[in-house]
């Protein structure tokens, strides 16, 4: 493994290649396996298999409070089966990317989407609070292969110059999940039952199973992959630490840039989880198909955002690299996320807050509106890039790159939403957007950190980091 010392440069650029070097010529033909339009139908593939987490979190937040009346409860018991299945989705993906990186994208997928399925009908079952949380746990187990698994095998097939255009489209796609499920959730709670929801989501998991199993190749490098009974050894089941991924996280780089990412998408969470608290409550809307329909702006701004921020991520690393004389430099990647993380994470959650508790009537509900659709562009221009950023430095382990960092933001966002409403509750709804902008430059202020020192964070700690010739 080469070893980076202070003196490194940046990531270091092989030096210039011809197309007789080896290593060049079998990446060439490991991306020109499928053609550009099967990458596109690998890439809708995976994004309709993304969207299922997304629609399983969305759809329930809306929930919330008649799920508490039904089941004889409180809303903060039953928002803690949303911390839950953050906390069980960020062990879920480490466990599917890490068995992804042996037993490839497909399988995993076609485990992962059944167990989503059972923990929906469980969910749509459930009687009590406690076998509520538990099938909640199950469905997100199930769910959480979605993003990293898809991830990896949008590193699998694209190369460094198209991948991050490739990665905003998976992004794009896979967040119409946000933009629909709190609406369809509202729909379902206010008109017929949360339950139908439920019922609902197990319906779109077999959608999104069929169509996998009969059109999805594996993208993995068959060099990596374990065939299944195609040798006495690999009759073996072998067993892999899903933690050992998190290793991935001694990267000064992953881990601040992951930090940052977790910065942004709390504003997100502080937006949305106690939405039917603070707006709801603010302008006297009770309906949930409403509160929920109050959702579709952000997940607009995420459709918008992501293929815009990746595609603009894929030409700021074609112009800084021409600009550099052909010298790849990852960190460049990350410029293309300063104007969500600079301006538009912090504005729209502290003007959110600002509105929410000084404008009434009709101009604060049409000024909240544009402040989620401000919100769902800016964390995409943070987290697009980002992600595309994380399988440029770690190629051979993007998936497990991927689920670490999601694992990591996943903990810390589950620990913040217990906190939300009460904090809210404290300090009022202005006060708390204004923390949690606050907290968002901060994350900005790593971005910047990272690009302008990010070669001699990764000559702290090597953890096998790609050169242009792997990429």
């Amino acid at each position: 493994m080469h070893q980076h010392t202070e003196e490194s440069p940046l990531l270091e650029a092989a030096p210039p290649t011809t197309s007789a070097d080896p290593e060049v010529l079998k990446h060439d033909l490991f991306y020109q396996r499928f053609t550009p339009a099967r990458k596109r139908v690998i890439v809708a593939l995976i994004s309709w298999a993304a969207v299922i987490p997304f629609l399983a979190a969305g759809s329930f937040i809306p929930s919330i409070p008649e799920i508490a009346r039904e089941l004889d409860s409180t809303g903060p018991i039953i928002s803690l089966a949303v911390s839950l299945s953050i906390i069980t989705g960020s062990i879920g993906s480490l466990s599917w990317a890490t068995y992804s990186g042996s037993y490839g994208r497909r399988t995993i997928f076609l485990i992962s989407i059944p167990c989503l399925c059972i923990g929906s009908v469980g969910v749509a079952m459930s009687h009590s609070v406690p076998v509520l949380l538990f099938w909640r746990v199950v469905q997100a187990f199930g769910a959480s292969s979605g993003m990293s698994v898809g991830g990896g095998a949008i590193g699998d097939i694209y190369r460094l110059e198209e991948r991050g255009t490739a990665m905003g489209v998976f992004f794009g796609a896979s967040l119409v999940g946000p933009a629909v499920a709190p609406l369809c959730g509202g729909l379902a709670t206010h008109y017929f039952s949360w339950r139908h929801g439920q019922w609902w989501l197990f319906f779109m998991g077999l959608l999104a199973l069929i169509p996998v199993y009969f059109f999805l190749p594996e993208t993995l490098d068959p060099e990596k992959l374990r065939y299944w009974g195609a040798t006495e050894e690999h009759k073996k089941p072998i067993f892999l630490n899903p933690f050992a991924s998190l290793g991935v996280l001694r990267s000064p780089n992953v881990c601040i840039i992951t930090l940052a990412g977790t910065t942004t998408l709390v504003t997100d969470f502080v937006l949305m989880v106690p939405l039917a608290y603070t707006i709801g409550k603010q302008y006297n809307i009770t309906n949930e198909a409403l509160i929920g329909a109050f959702f579709l702006p952000a997940g607009l701004g995420n459709i918008i955002g992501a293929p815009l921020a990746g595609r603009l991520s894929d030409s700021t690393v074609v112009a800084w690299r021409k600009r550099r004389g052909n010298t790849w430099v990852p960190e460049d990647r990350l410029r293309a996320s300063l104007l969500g993380a600079g301006v538009f994470v912090p504005l729209s959650v502290l003007l959110s807050g600002l509105t929410t508790q000084f404008v009434p009537g009709t101009p604060g509900i049409v000024l909240n509106l544009v402040w989620l659709f401000m919100n769902g562009i800016g964390v995409d221009f943070v987290l697009s890039p980002s992600s595309a950023y994380y399988v440029d430095i770690l190629h051979s382990r993007s998936a497990e790159t991927m689920a670490a960092s999601g694992a990591f933001r996943g903990l810390i966002i589950s620990l913040i939403t217990t906190i939300i409403l009460p904090t809210i509750n404290t300090i009022g709804v202005a006060a708390t957007g204004g923390l949690f902008a606050g907290i968002a430059w901060l994350g900005f202020g790593l971005i910047l950190l990272t690009i302008k020192y990010g070669d001699r964070m990764r000559a702290w700690v090597d953890v096998g980091y790609s050169t242009v010739r792997d990429n």
